[in-house]
């Protein structure tokens, strides 16, 4: 089993409905919370697998095999975990939801920004993260 502590607030929370996603949580989306990865610890043992992706590695827990968090090539500073792990994930709603080219027809997430693909520019993700920091719901 693993546990996982934070020592921070999240910077951004997401839906994805890529087929990736789709497959590795076998549902019709995944819920993620970015977060510095310098507040990021965790426990226990882990493997690496999943999804081969380019540029993306996906961590489980190794006891279990639930998916825990991801890192993205590129974006270091940053860990993507799956909210389901935490205690509370209730509280921590999706605020962008991504992929939205590839989900499913009846898959509906109240959030407050949409993309068919990704945000297109590192800027973007930096305005979407000042929002997120000022309150969501």
């Amino acid at each position: 089993m693993v546990r996982v502590s934070l020592s921070a607030s999240p910077l951004l929370t997401l839906a994805c409905h890529c087929r990736g996603c789709q497959k590795l949580c076998a549902s019709d989306y995944s819920l993620t919370a970015m977060f510095p990865a310098d507040s990021f610890s965790i426990t226990g043992d882990v493997a690496r697998g999943g999804l081969r992706s380019k540029g993306r590695e996906h961590f489980y827990c190794h006891s279990c095999l639930g998916f825990v968090y991801s890192r993205i090539a590129g974006a270091d500073e940053r860990i993507n975990l799956r909210i389901s792990v935490l205690d509370d994930a209730a509280a921590l709603p999706p605020f962008v939801e991504v992929m939205t080219d590839e989900k499913q027809d009846w898959a509906e997430v109240s959030v407050a920004h949409s993309y068919c693909r990704f945000p297109e520019t590192a800027e973007d993700l930096q305005r979407l993260m000042a929002q997120y920091s000022k309150g969501w719901p």
